[in-house]
């Protein structure tokens, strides 16, 4: 550097040393991230508690049941009795012939670590499945933080972790249900795909395909995401040892996405146990029949609204996302997480019939998050809060309360 005529030397900034991993992952950011999810919380539980002074008898409970007995009916029964007494070795039949609800339904990863995590601890199973679904719901909102950082600047990235933690379906995160371990894992999932770690994602593809019913999609977003690698190799090299993991990856989770019908017929001696009882949740709206994919939705739209409004409006419902898909806002999501969410929506599409639960099955589109987050002005954002707490509201009412012989299960 020249200053006045003299020559001096300019000093370089020493290199700060790298963080430690953990030290990367626990930051200021990460305490607000907790801060967030506590307060979250703290509101659905209120709200819970308002709906349990005034629950009736149901079938799981009696009436004005406690916070914890509460939190572990609907599907947390199914789950309970998978964990204490497993699944059926012959398939329960109606007086048709037609093979009715049962355990096959719902996959072992949740009921079977509660069940281990009861017999080390002696903490009874209501206790724990609230404790286990809130501890991965805060990893969750975590990971989601870290995703959502990929490309949103840091205060985007916060309120999206804010909507994330009140969505209208948030009260999963603490009830005996497997979303909150299946969320955290795929968000876990999703990150090692960002970052290109293919051989962590093994054991973790796994243990999430048998928490729920996700590998085939995931495999999907894998394909894509092979397919896109490849078109850019000349920008972002693609090497040979990447392409091989990668697609042995796919095909490990088109593997584990098949295999728990396997091990259905395995036990059962029945090759359609598993999609026939999956099936027996639909009969009754539509009657038996038979898994025809992608066909679901059509059945679904003319069952609610009458045909053919119902399967225009399907229709008109799948142009409409695939239009929102092609914005300027999504398109700030990581491509890999639009991959997921074009993956899943896929696989919905294909094999889900859409009712009540609907709402529930749509937690894993949570990168889109991200794009409701973008906006920055005060009044919407606050707006925002309101509306997605109205509607936890509104969801607990319509699908978690029980009354009388209740249709809108969770």
């Amino acid at each position: 550097m020249v200053v006045d005529g003299a020559v001096t030397a300019t000093l370089a900034e020493p290199e700060s040393p790298p963080l430690p991993r953990w030290r990367r992952w626990w930051s200021s950011s990460s305490v607000t991230v907790l801060l967030i999810y506590v307060a979250a919380r703290c509101a659905t539980t209120i709200m819970m508690l308002v709906l349990t002074s005034v629950q009736g008898k149901n079938p799981w409970t009696g009436a004005q049941p406690n916070y914890f007995d509460y939190a572990s009916i609907w599907d947390g029964t199914w789950y309970k009795i998978i964990a204490y007494w497993g699944y059926p070795s012959q398939l329960p039949l109606g007086t048709d012939g037609h093979i009715g609800q049962n355990a096959w339904a719902f996959l072992p990863g949740y009921p079977f670590l509660i069940r281990g995590l009861t017999t080390v601890t002696g903490v009874p199973w209501e206790y724990l499945t609230v404790v286990v679904s809130l501890l991965f719901g805060a990893g969750a909102a975590l990971v989601f933080y870290r995703l959502m950082r990929l490309t949103l600047q840091q205060g985007t990235a916060m309120f999206a972790v804010l909507l994330f933690c009140i969505a209208p379906v948030s009260p999963m995160f603490q009830v005996a249900y497997a979303e909150s371990m299946y969320l955290f894992l795929l968000m876990v999932a999703l990150y090692l795909l960002v970052r290109r770690q293919y051989v962590w994602l093994f054991p973790v593809v796994l243990v999430m395909s048998f928490t729920r019913p996700s590998g085939l999609a995931f495999a999907l977003a894998l394909g894509l995401h092979i397919v896109h690698r490849w078109w850019i190799r000349e920008r972002e090299p693609f090497p040979a040892r990447e392409r091989v993991l990668a697609v042995a990856l796919t095909a490990f989770s088109i593997v584990v996405g098949l295999l728990w019908t396997g091990i259905a017929w395995a036990v059962t001696g029945y090759s359609q146990a598993y999609t026939e009882t999956e099936l027996a949740w639909r009969a009754a709206y539509i009657g038996y029949s038979h898994l025809v994919p992608f066909a679901s939705w059509i059945q679904g739209g003319n069952w609610w609204l009458g045909a053919p409004t119902g399967a225009v409006v399907v229709v008109l419902l799948v142009v409409a996302f695939a239009l929102f898909m092609l914005t300027r806002g999504v398109r700030r999501i990581q491509i890999d997480l639009r991959f997921w969410v074009i993956a899943y929506t896929v696989y919905l599409l294909a094999v889900f019939f859409p009712q009540s639960s609907v709402f529930r099955l749509l937690m894993p589109l949570f990168p889109l998050l991200g794009v409701v987050a973008l906006p920055k002005s005060r009044v919407y954002r606050v707006a925002m809060v309101v509306v997605f707490l109205a509607a936890q509201w509104g969801w607990l009412l319509l699908c978690w309360g029980v009354d009388g012989s209740d249709w809108t299960p969770p």
